[in-house]
């Protein structure tokens, strides 16, 4: 049977997604037929509107018409903007019990046990910078060693966490607590096997107050160390590399085992998104996230700039009011963030996301809420803290990709789904992160780049939930070793980006 030429998601809806180029003539629907091009991702209305109503999508508003509106019409940008409406937080209304799986049938998965019961999934040395100044050095030091890990074949390689930060700001206060929180978060990851946490001696963020306020404990797996103090780069370099090579055998001697999915703590990103996003690889990491849930894993969304519009989904599934609460809260936060910088919380859809047909921040929100699934939303957190619940949760965090990812992996997330339409590259060191291509024209030009192929879902090849299972086993397969496309790019080792909250002064 041949697919249709559009996508219909909800019968309420005024308009419908091209799942190709249609041509001006063509019908649609019936009665319906297209008035201008339209391309592969983007809207064609199927009713009348007149100026100033709501274009609606999912059964929910994504914007208004800036002028009256046949069938037919190609909806984008030039005809349909955002605009103020009353959201029904219904706080709770969508909660319901979980149905898990029965511990003794729940999947498993081959992971790394930690000395203190923490699960891994890969194992890495990492050099953790308290401020720009000591990044070059950090990568010299792993320069250095990485030749060295030929001998050691269950070590995944070094990663130097570089950042533009940890000088130029207050020593004290919110910037540099998220800071601190988010290098710590890395320091004591599952992923890590051991740290040095390398400091240039001078700057604001000093080593002896990061160790201190998020109590890090000197010892032969977390060495602090400062360039002013070692003596100058190459010194520090030498010392460095001399305690790094004394620690990898203990850091090599690891055998993975079984475990169960409990153990996994899945952050969920978009980036590169188009107008598939929401119709096939959003919704398919969806399913995939309802299965971890039921078989006792974390999933955490996050991007608060990029829910906006949608968040009342988000509190309708809260599993009481409080948690409900705190997305509020993080929304009032972000539009007064936004009132005081100047910002604008309907800074996106990003060029590119226009281009791949999505039209304004409302549609691209609640796309990107698909990601969460349908089970309830058991807790909030605030940008790099440690996530400690199991099920749904989310995460405050920026929408630009590497910091929203760095904070989730900063709160323990050890294996990362990506989601893309357009084409990312996201690669996230020492988290593995899985590519999901949203359509197959892009699976097709970039297969080197993407892990999974959603596009089967637009082209009526394969149903969501078939789509979140392909996904849910390449996860378990990922968090067992198997290397993801950008792993065996080498990718990841840039994409360290904390949340710069504050003025650099």
């Amino acid at each position: 049977m041949t697919a249709p030429l559009a996508i219909r998601l909800h019968a309420a809806d005024n308009v419908v997604v091209a799942r190709m180029d249609i041509l001006p003539g063509t019908d649609v629907e019936p009665g319906v037929a297209a008035i201008q091009r339209v391309p592969p991702g983007h809207k064609i209305l199927t009713a009348p509107v007149a100026k100033g109503a709501p274009i609606r999508k999912y059964n929910q508003i994504i914007g208004f018409a800036t002028e009256d509106l046949p069938p037919g019409t190609h909806v984008h940008t030039h005809n349909c903007v955002m605009g103020d409406f009353e959201r029904d937080y219904a706080f709770c209304a969508d909660a319901h019990p979980t149905d898990y799986v029965p511990e003794a049938e729940r999947a498993m998965f081959q992971g790394i046990v930690r000395a203190d019961g923490r699960v891994a999934t890969r194992n890495y040395i990492g050099i953790v910078t308290t401020v720009n100044c000591s990044a070059a050095t950090s990568r010299m030091i792993a320069n250095k060693v990485t030749p060295l890990l030929d001998a050691f074949p269950n070590i995944d390689g070094v990663v130097p966490l570089t950042h533009g930060t940890g000088c130029g700001m207050a020593s004290a206060g919110l910037e540099m607590d998220v800071l601190r929180r988010t290098l710590a978060g890395y320091a004591r990851h599952p992923n890590m096997a051991a740290v040095v946490v390398l400091g240039l001696g001078c700057e604001a963020n000093q080593v002896a107050g990061l160790m201190n306020a998020e109590k890090l404990n000197t010892g032969p797996m977390m060495i602090p160390m400062t360039i002013q103090d070692e003596g100058g780069v190459s010194r520090t370099v030498m010392r460095a590399t001399g305690f790094i090579k004394e620690l990898l055998p203990e850091a090599n001697a690891v055998k993975r085992q079984a475990v169960p999915a409990s153990h996994l703590t899945l952050a969920l990103q978009c980036g590169g998104s188009d107008g598939y996003s929401g119709i096939s690889a959003n919704p398919a990491l969806g399913a995939a996230v309802d299965l971890l849930v039921r078989h006792g894993g974390a999933a955490v969304l996050s991007e608060t700039p990029e829910i906006y519009g949608a968040e009342h989904l988000l509190t309708r599934r809260a599993v009481n009011r409080e948690v409900g609460e705190k997305i509020v809260e993080r929304i009032r936060w972000w539009e007064d963030h936004c009132a005081r910088t100047g910002g604008e919380m309907n800074n996106n859809p990003s060029p590119g996301n226009k281009a791949g047909g999505l039209t304004t921040i409302l549609e691209k929100s609640l796309g990107a809420v698909a990601k969460g699934g349908t089970t309830n939303l058991v807790e909030v957190y605030k940008y790099a803290e440690p996530i400690t619940a199991r099920g749904f949760v989310y995460m405050d965090t920026p929408g630009y990709d590497p910091v929203a990812a760095t904070g989730q992996v900063a709160g323990g997330a050890n294996v990362l789904c990506f989601t893309t339409g357009r084409g990312s590259v996201f690669g996230c060191k020492p988290t593995p992160s899985i590519k999901l291509a949203t359509n197959s024209a892009l699976y097709r030009r970039m297969t080197d780049d993407m892990d999974i192929n959603c596009g089967t879902v637009v082209d009526g090849e394969e149903s969501i939930q078939q789509a979140g299972q392909r996904i849910f086993d390449l996860i378990l397969r990922v968090a067992s070793g198997e290397k993801t496309r950008s792993e065996a790019l080498g990718i990841g080792d840039d994409e360290f980006e904390p949340w710069k909250i504050g003025a650099t002064m």
